[in-house]
């Protein structure tokens, strides 16, 4: 018997790491800005993590937060790395971070100390949603061992997060990470509620997760929020793939193909990458970042946008994307 799935009631959420300086350094007017572009288009729904520039992405929500009623919007951070000043970050992804650095932590113990600090540093009284960290084999020389850790979560940040849950203190919980194997595998241990998976289900990659991801979410009951549906800018128009910049040939390939027959269709590819990520019925929740207020409007509108169905019948018989894969109506 599964659970009655969790839906965060929004089509469209603001990643936090652009406004943690992920990719660039932006000045605080300029996230002050873009979080009220993403507010004024009607954004509900924010996203962060005290990893985000070590800290700097939420204390940047925080400080746009003090003038809002917090009954007005949902907002979900992450566990697993707990904070402590430093005069010398380590070397990072993050452009000017805040300064502080971090250690792992995934006990009980560390997940209500990292929650804790989170409300402190976002000055609010409570997450709705919490997801346990980059607990993932693309972590795995980081973490020390991603299974070691999971084997530490399992005893200490699952049952506990369950606990705040049961408590009333958050709606739910599950992982926030970039590979699959690790939610397969929370489901399997714990009573997770919802899922963030990062740049696994987008035009360009999501065979995987079609297969393995989104039956194991239906079967389950849970819920699935999508992140990073342009691949960390690749579909957006950047010149980078997911979050370390690589570009490999394959995916270079099929993201020129695909380019080449949306231009042929007249078709916004940002709009059509937000559309097919939102498409399967497990995904409750499209996660997209932002570093200019534009940027938030054009994802808001490209729910808007009546792409035709000649164009995803193009796409699967060209076999671009899975031809079992939804696609919008």
């Amino acid at each position: 018997m599964t659970k009655k799935k969790l839906n965060t009631e929004h089509k469209i959420g603001l990643g936090g790491v652009a406004i943690g300086n992920g990719f660039k350094v932006l000045k605080d007017k300029e996230a002050q800005e873009t979080l009220e572009g993403a507010w004024e288009a009607g954004i509900r729904y924010f996203d962060t993590s005290p990893f985000y520039g070590f800290g700097l992405s939420e204390m940047r929500f925080g400080e746009f937060f003090k003038d809002k009623n917090r009954d007005d919007y949902t907002l979900s951070s992450k566990v697993g790395r707990v904070l402590h000043p430093s005069e010398n970050p380590r070397d990072s992804m993050w452009h000017e971070p805040a300064p502080f650095d971090y250690e792992y932590d995934y006990t009980a113990e560390g997940v209500r100390k990292s929650i804790e600090d989170s409300l402190d540093r976002l000055g609010v009284e409570r997450l709705d949603y919490v997801f346990i960290h980059d607990l993932s084999p693309d972590n795995d020389e980081d973490l020390g061992g991603w299974k070691k850790q999971f084997e530490i979560a399992k005893k200490g940040a699952m049952p506990e997060l369950s606990k705040m849950r049961d408590e009333g203190l958050i709606k739910g919980w599950g992982l926030g990470v970039n590979e699959i194997e690790p939610i397969l595998k929370t489901i399997e241990v714990s009573d997770p509620d919802i899922f963030l998976s990062a740049i696994q289900y987008s035009l360009v990659k999501h065979k995987d997760a079609l297969e393995k991801l989104l039956p194991a979410i239906e079967k389950s009951g849970t819920s699935l929020i999508v992140a990073a549906p342009f691949n960390a800018g690749l579909l957006a128009g950047k010149d980078r793939f997911n979050y370390e910049g690589k570009m490999p040939a394959d995916v270079l390939s099929r993201f020129q193909r695909i380019r080449d027959i949306a231009e042929k269709h007249g078709v916004d590819l940002a709009h059509a990458s937000i559309q097919f990520s939102y498409a399967p019925e497990t995904v409750s929740t499209v996660l997209a970042g932002a570093s200019k207020p534009e940027q938030t409007k054009e994802n808001i509108k490209a729910f808007e946008d009546k792409i035709r169905p000649e164009f995803w019948n193009e796409l699967k018989e060209e076999e671009l994307i899975d031809k079992n894969a939804a696609t919008p109506a």
